[in-house]
């Protein structure tokens, strides 16, 4: 299982970012998907998931409404739109297969910075 974000980077407050995560070593539509984030000192916090059928979604309060979580089975791709960033969005990013982290399987993580 080989996961492998990109798409971080320097962002002033207010703007946006695309991250993106391919995966490889597994059925990719028949799982779940989540981006989650982690600050230095804290937890890695659930950002959002979707499904592997119906592309149901869910989303952490901090970032509903700003946030998109997509997936595209055919690319082996989950999608993170970020709109509307703020300075506490600033994290390191991770994807993962399925809704809790415990698959234990995560990519190298992509930064996102949010400041002016």
């Amino acid at each position: 299982v080989q996961l492998v974000e990109s798409g971080g980077g320097l962002v002033q407050p207010g703007g946006s970012l695309r991250l993106s995560c391919t995966a490889s070593g597994f059925t990719f539509s028949s799982y779940y998907m989540s981006w989650y984030r982690q600050v230095p000192g804290k937890e890695r916090e659930l950002v959002a998931s979707i499904s592997n059928f119906r592309g149901t979604t869910d989303y952490a309060d901090s970032v509903q409404g700003r946030f998109t979580i997509s997936r595209d089975n055919a690319k082996n791709t989950v999608y993170l739109q970020m709109n509307s960033l703020k300075p506490e969005d600033t994290a390191m990013y991770y994807c993962t297969r399925g809704r809790t982290g415990a698959s234990g399987y995560w990519g190298q993580g992509t930064q996102v910075t949010v400041s002016s």
